[in-house]
């Protein structure tokens, strides 16, 4: 078994945190690796790209992240390699995808094209997503989770104890849809509640669909606002970005719609509790909240700041879904 896991390459092998499909791609061949099957990780460019590296490396297995190869394309590699199986994955739930129309359209083409060939496959990374097109398109939608690599001792929780400032990430790409103004609305109820002072740590530098109004709102409801810093964190390699994560006392991540969501699964493995909404489903129960209720945010964030077992289920929830995850990737594996 031959495995090439290949994403779009924004930054020439820059390592980047915020290519958060070569990340994902790195902890799932790693994983995958461990498990004994051969996985390699391609960042290209174009199905050109793709065409010249299997001319040097055949593979049995190509599962490409996100829908954007255009489906003229697929389908050529398709024929020309009729050996390897192709798998096109979403990276997001059906939420999302409203953010870019293209990406629908090929999603569609794609099951279609799985219809008309032996060796095109649909995938995604959340069950709900996979579920949901079975329902409404009617055609096979394989699970193919984003698994993530725990590659050290469990780690000890991360404390807060009064008189520290209290330091919050919310992190990840500014986008309507991560719910930011909750998440910084609930931040500010917790430093008064706990009359600390507050260090809000967002992402700086990547603002899509709309992002730049979210920041603008976020910083207009901080302004002037004494023991309330604002700190703006530009984008790091990922060994970094986890360097920065295991520095909070903790995460919010109240996002509205989600298929994984990485940075949750790097504060668990670096011993900082998330406060996370339903759509992130691998996360422990008690770190979910009602994203719509910033208070109910606050309320949670607060248990967990002084939970001392809250790191250590984070770790455990994120084991078992590798685990299960490990179980799709066989059962796909097998599929002939």
């Amino acid at each position: 078994m031959s495995v090439v896991l290949a994403y779009k390459n924004f930054a020439a092998n820059r390592n980047i945190s915020h290519i958060g499909l070569g990340v994902a791609a790195v902890n799932t061949a790693k994983v995958l690796r461990r498990e004994g099957i051969q996985t390699n990780v391609w960042p290209i460019l174009s199905a050109a790209d793709l065409r010249a590296r299997l001319k040097e490396h055949p593979a049995e297995q190509v599962i490409i992240s996100a829908p954007w190869i255009p489906t003229a394309d697929l389908q050529s590699l398709a024929n020309e390699f009729t050996e390897t199986y192709f798998a096109v994955t979403c990276h997001s739930n059906v939420g999302f995808l409203q953010a870019d129309p293209n990406a629908i359209k090929l999603v569609r083409e794609t099951l279609d094209l799985q219809m008309a060939t032996h060796n095109v496959r649909l995938g995604g990374n959340s069950r709900r997503f996979c579920r949901w097109m079975e329902d409404s398109f009617g055609g096979r939608c394989h699970f193919l989770p984003n698994l993530y690599y725990l590659d050290g001792p469990p780690p000890r929780q991360r404390s807060f104890c009064g008189g520290d400032s209290l330091r919050i990430g919310v992190f990840g790409a500014i986008r309507p849809l991560k719910n930011l103004m909750s998440a910084a609305g609930a931040a500010l109820e917790m430093s008064r509640n706990l009359r600390v002072p507050l260090e809000l740590w967002l992402s700086a530098g990547r603002s899509e669909g709309g992002g730049e109004s979210v920041m603008a709102a976020v910083k207009e409801m901080v302004a002037g606002l004494p023991n309330v810093k604002l700190m703006l964190k530009g984008w790091q390699s990922w060994p970094a970005f986890r360097q920065t994560v295991a520095h909070m006392h903790l995460l919010l991540q109240p996002s509205y719609t989600e298929s994984f969501n990485m940075v949750t699964a790097d504060g668990a493995a670096e011993g900082v509790a998330s406060v996370v909404s339903e759509a992130i489903d691998w996360a422990p129960s008690d770190w979910k909240a009602d994203v719509d209720d910033v208070l109910n945010i606050a309320r949670v964030g607060r248990r967990l700041l002084c939970d001392t077992n809250a790191a250590e289920e984070g770790v455990r929830a994120l084991e078992d879904y590798v685990a299960n995850g490990i179980v799709a990737y066989r059962k796909y594996f097998t599929i002939r």
